[in-house]
């Protein structure tokens, strides 16, 4: 059995070994393996802090057996404990004589072996796209696609994207909707996603509390990005463009006339009947005033009380994807600049690598309007596309899964056609498959319990 002290000497040992792990991992640096020696690095980090644990559970000594030996081996008795426990070592390796013990520094020995050669199973630990290169650059196509399909959005080309798809700020307020809301889930998904793969050591629960923490501040404060706080007068918080700083009592008011004072009015959403001195008195009285402090009586249905709080809500939550694409965008800070640099350059791909993928390769569509792709990615890829949908929806045909590959106008409807009447022949037919049962027991189907009916035979 292993003494305590045994236990934190190879602990000790362990803990050395793997810190030169780790050290060796962080010297080696290179465009592909790179992503390789981080994962190794995260495996060696937490196996060391998974040792360092358990050391000092032992240092800690809860339940005494480490006082206990440390007495025992430094008694009076402390040849009597010797030879005690050579006793025990012998007895032991004579009852297991074939005992093969695997000394700590081969097993290190085998693992740098095994991170200077790796196999193609340790290669392919994490997958990355052709697009990204090994974790060089990003690939945000995707979520460019679904950037200009968004409503109102301003079509760009895709390495302008790249520049600008962090510039959350710059987009009106009025177009961060529910569909707005899904591209950022949908970016800030993908962030993550190749954050953990690329960056294995970054903590993103602690980044998260990080975010959410440094947010909080700044949107009580009212300087996040793109969503200042109105703390302005009512008129200005409505965008009416009356400014009453200019006038010092509703007598003022009262010479710009009924009409004036009725605009002004329905900008805030406040009631616009009444006489020109009522009106007046009215618009007056919010001088200085936020709409959230104004009396709701002197609303005309009280429009801005209701869903405010809600709208304030769903603003909170678009804001706080804008935080986190924000700091994933600046810890990805290198890879997206590679990524623009990639994309610029434009060279031209080998032949080799040409014709791996297919590019050589040209199909049609004729659903599509005899559209050609070049390769089968860009070909498989075009059935979700909106080119081909737009051409099934032009035939009246579904484009569901049962079309995949289907190129041909002739070959769809067909396909069609035949799908309509399996399903026909699959639909339930009261006349042949509902099932009646006549005076004598006999189950018949509904058309024919209905002849007999008409003939008087039941």
């Amino acid at each position: 059995m292993e003494t305590i002290l045994e236990q934190q000497r190879r602990y000790h040992e362990e803990k050395e070994r793997l810190m030169d792990v780790m050290a060796k991992e962080m010297l080696t640096k290179n465009c592909t393996g790179g992503l390789l020696h981080s994962d190794g690095f995260v495996f060696a980090f937490q196996r060391y802090m998974e040792v360092s644990g358990n050391l000092r559970d032992l240092y800690d000594d809860k339940d005494g057996l480490r006082k206990e030996e440390l007495n025992a081996i430094s008694g009076p008795n402390e040849f009597a404990e010797f030879y005690n426990r050579l006793k025990q070592i012998k007895e032991f390796h004579r009852k297991h004589p074939n005992e093969i013990c695997v000394p700590m520094s081969v097993e290190f020995e085998e693992l740098l072996k095994a991170r200077e050669n790796p196999s193609e199973e340790a290669q392919n630990l994490v997958e990355f796209t052709d697009e990204e290169g090994y974790g060089r650059y990003l690939d945000l196509h995707d979520c460019y696609l679904k950037y200009i399909n968004l409503k109102a959005s301003e079509k760009l080309d895709y390495i302008t994207y790249l520049s600008i798809f962090d510039q959350l700020f710059d987009i009106p307020k009025e177009r961060k909707n529910a569909e707005y809301k899904r591209y950022l889930e949908m970016l800030l998904e993908y962030l993550q996603d190749y954050t953990d793969r690329v960056k294995p050591l970054q903590d993103q629960n602690e980044l998260f509390g990080k975010i959410q923490n440094e947010f909080e501040k700044k949107w009580e404060n009212g300087t996040f990005p793109g969503w200042p706080k109105e703390t302005s007068s009512a008129l200005t918080h409505a965008g009416a463009h009356l400014d009453l700083s200019a006038f010092s009592s509703w007598e003022e008011l009262a010479s710009l006339g009924l009409d004036r004072l009725k605009s002004a009015l329905l900008a805030l959403g406040l009631k616009c009947g009444g006489t020109l001195e009522e009106r007046a008195q009215r618009l007056f009285s919010t001088k200085g005033k936020s709409l959230e402090s104004l009396d709701t009586s002197l609303f005309a249905k009280n429009p801005k009380t209701k869903g405010t709080k809600r709208d304030t809500e769903r603003n909170k939550d678009i804001a706080f994807l804008e935080a986190q694409i924000y700091e994933y965008v600046e810890i990805l800070g290198e890879q997206r600049h590679l990524t623009h640099e990639n994309v610029q350059r434009k060279q031209p791909i080998p032949y080799w690598l040409y014709k791996l993928h297919g590019l050589n390769i040209n199909y049609n569509c004729e659903i599509c309007g005899n559209y050609t792709y070049r390769g089968p990615k860009a070909f498989q890829r075009h059935f979700a596309e909106w080119r081909h949908a737009h051409g099934m929806r032009c035939l009246g045909i579904p484009n569901t899964a049962h079309f995949a590959n289907v190129t041909q106008i002739e070959d769809a409807v067909s396909l069609w056609a035949k799908l309509k009447l399996q399903k026909a022949s699959e639909r339930w037919q009261p006349d042949t498959e509902e099932e009646y049962e006549d005076s004598s027991g006999n189950v018949v189907n509904k058309k024919t319990y209905e002849d007999l009916k008409r003939q008087g035979l039941l």
